[in-house]
């Protein structure tokens, strides 16, 4: 049982870490008191530290199949990832406020609103599909469980950060930003305009994207313990 105790602590440390600096104003109070580069820095750390922590931890917990792993199954996660870590080298920074890693003071123009026309949520969308991925071929209980929480957890994001978009942009503005970016639509790749405005941006973050996840892919044995190869 002490596998599946390990589990459950680090499972319950890192959602409840997502949670319980909203409760109460305890975030903005730290914000106010620290800086707010302090506080998403430590947070950041805090959050890849509990993420480390509840990886392995699935690792070690009981192991339990809900279903076996069949061979087409690892080509999923091989197709997948490399669009998840385009979509993260498109997500850090985007010109889009209301979204997790968008820049914080960015304001966006309709007639203009770059990546975010084709994705005004990529981080989002990232961690939705390595995490589906990954709950494919990982069927055993403690990562079923694992790769789900952060499947549902990444895709409820998208609707609660696009109320809260609403709400701050006010019934005036909202409708003009939903209507020039997409939770997910290649059809600004089909106009001359955005991608003379955007191409080299998008071929250069794709470039990056591409080379994190040849990096993930060589290391994944080494660093996890498991070749992802088909």
């Amino acid at each position: 049982m002490m596998g599946w105790a390990e589990y459950t602590l680090a499972l319950a440390a890192f959602v409840g870490s997502h949670f319980v600096p909203r409760i109460g104003g305890l975030r903005d109070r730290l914000i106010a008191r620290f800086g707010r580069r302090t506080y998403f820095s430590v947070y950041g750390l805090l959050s890849i530290a509990l993420l480390v922590w509840v990886i392995v931890a699935a690792g070690r917990a009981p192991f339990v199949e809900l279903w076996p792993q069949l061979p087409w199954m690892r080509w999923v996660p091989n197709l997948a990832m490399p669009v998840a870590t385009v979509l993260v080298a498109a997500g850090f920074g985007i010109a889009q406020p209301y979204t997790l890693g968008g820049k914080r003071d960015a304001h966006i123009d309709p007639a203009a609103p770059g990546l975010a026309a084709i994705t005004r949520h990529p981080l989002f969308l990232a961690l939705a599909l390595w995490a589906t991925a990954h709950l494919v071929v990982n069927g055993d209980l403690a990562h079923v469980i694992l790769f789900g929480i952060f499947a549902l957890l990444a895709i409820a994001a998208i609707p609660a950060f696009d109320a809260r978009a609403r709400r701050m942009l006010g019934p005036s503005a909202a409708p003009y930003f939903f209507a020039a970016t997409s939770i997910l639509s290649l059809e600004p790749l089909t106009r001359a305009a955005w991608r003379r405005e955007n191409g080299g941006r998008l071929l250069r973050r794709t470039a990056i994207g591409l080379g994190v996840w040849a990096l993930v892919l060589l290391s994944h044995g080494a660093v996890i313990g498991v070749s992802p190869l088909p």
